[in-house]
């Protein structure tokens, strides 16, 4: 089979006085900058929208100093300026991290919007994964994947958003650490899921997979791969030596991949983040 790694306002104040032609560009330059009023950046020549993705397992903000810290995690995210996150390994209220609604903290210390997915109960509260968006969100739609749910159950949670006003699904997974055949088993359901979509979606989560193995060979017929290079060591997060995160997109022509980058954060959790800039297609619905 062929794998496919896809690489790939203004105004004018005519006034005479200095002082005043200063204060008219300035107050110009706030209403143009999208940034100032939080709108979505857009590409002049299309009009599609520039999308920046990041997907990063945070051990429920355990660094490898062993320390659970979320001000590091939420210090990474700020700093990257993503318009949709997709986090892995969160938890909600559990003892084992002092109680704490990690998704609402994260939320509050990123400025963003915040939408927990449970996975299983745990010590005394809930743990499973978040998204953080920009962007209002819908309510989380979970969809079981097949696996050991005895143990944990793996799931994809999928919110709703609009991206310079169309439609776009964004979906967290994290898929069985230890079972390749469960984790194949587990794409596949994926591919079933969401393969058919009439508009884009954006998947992102820890896979647990190598990109030449199977579950990955399996997604591809169905989804792009958002990346420029072969692979991009996320884990561990100290010294990487393998890509197990990642960002995907389906239909496979949704999107031009602007760049895709490791973040260098050794210490915040034991993956590194993984950030990615897409470009909406104008021949995408």
């Amino acid at each position: 089979m062929r794998q496919e790694w896809i690489w790939n306002a203004s105004g004018l104040c005519r006034v005479a006085p200095m002082l005043l032609w200063v204060l008219c560009l300035v107050a110009g330059l706030a209403v143009a900058s999208p940034a100032a009023i939080g709108a979505q950046p857009t590409d002049a020549a299309s009009g599609t929208a520039v999308l920046r993705v990041l997907c990063y397992n945070i051990h429920h903000g355990r660094g490898m100093d062993d320390r659970v810290d979320l001000q590091r995690i939420a210090d990474v995210i700020r700093r990257v300026q993503p318009d949709l996150v997709a986090l892995q390994e969160v938890d909600n209220r559990t003892m084992r991290t002092g109680g704490v609604d990690q998704t609402s903290e994260l939320a509050r210390l990123t400025g963003l919007q915040g939408k927990f997915v449970k996975q299983i109960d745990f010590e005394g509260g809930e743990y499973g994964q978040a998204i953080l968006s920009k962007f209002p969100l819908s309510e989380v739609q979970v969809h079981w994947l097949p696996g050991m749910p005895q143990r944990e159950r793996r799931i994809a949670g999928v919110v709703e958003v609009l991206v310079a006003g169309q439609q776009l699904s964004f979906v967290t997974t994290h898929l069985h650490h230890a079972n390749e055949t469960f984790r194949t088993q587990q794409v596949d359901e994926l591919n079933r899921l969401f393969g058919d979509a009439e508009h884009p979606f954006v998947l992102a989560g820890d896979l647990n997979a190598e990109p030449l193995s199977q579950p990955l060979l399996n997604l591809v017929k169905v989804w792009s791969v958002a990346q420029q290079a072969p692979e991009l060591k996320t884990f561990p997060a100290d010294l990487p030596t393998k890509q197990l995160d990642y960002v995907l997109f389906s239909p496979q022509d949704a999107f031009e991949v602007i760049s895709a980058e490791v973040i260098a954060e050794p210490l915040a959790s034991d993956h590194r983040p993984l950030l990615v800039v897409l470009r909406r297609m104008s021949n995408s619905e």
